[in-house]
């Protein structure tokens, strides 16, 4: 089988394979949310004790049982997945090159890795629940804003990069054709960033209430305002020639969708019209309709399942998968995650750094000089799997009496990621203004 795949290097190759793990990983975290795999997790001691009171007006207490078992798997199964990375973290601290003996257990050994993976997040469902899930839940949002950190900065040399490959292909081949796809996508992302402002004022604010979401959507949108005239100044233009507006409009949509995300996880139900709610609603009304006595009961195991997740699982395996496969060409980026810009690359005289002969198809790139930072890549996937814990829950945290609620924090991390996110792009623009004697090509 290996055959027939094409050589490539052994520092891609594994960043591949344990992105895949973690994708694999948050596959069953998803099925642990399914209908009827509750049945089976009830079997597991002190998952769901019988006669505990449901806490949710309408709502039965074996109903109230489902949404919480579910929970708490997928905190058990991320908790797993975060442990085998943090091992691996902190295994391959300051390791140099592919000689190095850790390096082998890095590259390798993959069965027998997978089946401690396994071990581990098997024997988390037995862990007592005692304050263990609340405690969790904290570490779950202090590392889930890390890794927001961490896909800020990654989003953030992706609209870079963007416009420097669609500027370099304007300069050098049909330069009508690319300014048109240029122009197209800046403008449709301005559009979608318009239509999103309007409809989080229709659907998100009161004209007597809601004046915080008032307040993240007005100065967000002011703040992405700035951003875009800053990113077409003159003196930003001459410091940096490939600033441009496509930046700006890719960093103003993913603004508003974390100003989206923010507002969806506001314990207030009067100012956060869920799809969950709009659901119910619709639900009520066809039972008025019809004349049935009984109200309906909306699944439970939608309760996750909303835009604001699917858009934000959408994003983490994107930015996982450009995290693997490739290298920012940006310096600054490859130093904050102690990556080597030749890590996917051959070398200057167009040769591979290792022409090992016979069918091998993985080449060894690392024997003089790993390409990236092995500690640090494993203690980023330790804070996807946070992420995911906290995306899949929908930042909600099961309380001891068995209600799920919704957290103030979890609208604090989003925001100000979202402020940060923004400050972030900000500074790319400024920073060499600022410091004149530095290279920020």
């Amino acid at each position: 089988m290996c055959s027939c795949c094409p050589r490539t290097r052994n520092s891609t190759v594994t960043r591949i394979i344990y992105a895949s793990i973690l994708l694999l990983g948050t596959i069953v975290a998803c099925i642990m949310l399914s209908p009827g795999v509750d049945e089976q997790l009830k079997r597991i001691p002190g998952f769901c004790e019988d006669g505990a009171g449901s806490s949710i007006p309408g709502l039965q207490a074996d109903v109230d049982c489902q949404m919480f078992v579910g929970y708490k798997a997928v905190y058990r199964i991320c908790f797993g997945m975060s442990m085998w990375f943090l091992v691996f973290a902190v295994l391959m601290i300051n390791i140099k090159n592919s000689r190095d003996p850790r390096a082998t257990i890095h590259n390798g050994f993959w069965f027998f890795k997978c089946a401690a993976l396994v071990a581990i997040t098997t024997g988390a469902f037995y862990i007592p629940d005692g304050p263990f899930t609340y405690t969790w839940f904290v570490v779950g949002c202090v590392g889930a804003f890390c890794f927001i950190l961490i896909q800020l900065v990654l989003l953030v040399d992706f609209a870079h990069s963007w416009n420097e490959s669609w500027v370099d292909k304007m300069e050098t081949g049909n330069s009508r054709c690319w300014y048109a796809a240029l122009l197209a996508v800046t403008i449709l992302n301005y559009i979608l960033s318009c239509i999103a402002v309007v409809l989080f004022f229709v659907f998100y604010t009161k004209p007597d209430g809601c004046f915080l979401n008032k307040f993240f959507i007005s100065f967000n949108m002011l703040f992405c305002i700035v951003v875009s005239v800053v990113s077409v100044l003159h003196k930003v233009q001459e410091s940096q020639k490939r600033s441009g507006i496509l930046q700006s409009s890719i960093i103003t949509l993913y603004t508003m969708y974390l100003t989206w995300s923010a507002m969806t996880n506001e314990p207030d139900r009067t100012c956060n019209p869920s799809l969950l709610s709009i659901f119910q609603q619709i639900n009520q009304t066809a039972v008025v309709i019809i004349g049935t006595e009984e109200p309906v009961l909306t699944s439970p195991y939608l309760q996750w399942w909303d835009g604001q997740s699917i858009v934000g699982l959408a994003i983490f395996v994107l930015c996982i998968l450009y995290s693997s496969i490739r290298t920012s060409s940006t310096t600054q980026v490859n130093k904050l995650t102690m990556a080597s810009k030749d890590s996917a690359i051959l070398a200057e005289d167009g040769s591979s750094p290792d022409l090992s002969t016979g069918p091998r198809r993985v080449e060894d790139n690392e024997r003089d000089m790993v390409q990236y930072s092995y500690s640090f890549f494993h203690c980023m996937l330790f804070l996807a799997s946070l992420y995911i814990m906290m995306t899949l829950t929908n930042w909600y945290s099961p309380d001891a009496d068995y209600t799920i609620t919704s957290k103030w924090p979890a609208v604090w991390v989003k925001i100000s990621s979202c402020w940060l996110y923004l400050a972030l792009y900000t500074w790319t623009l400024v920073a060499p203004l600022i410091f004149t004697n530095r290279d920020f090509s």
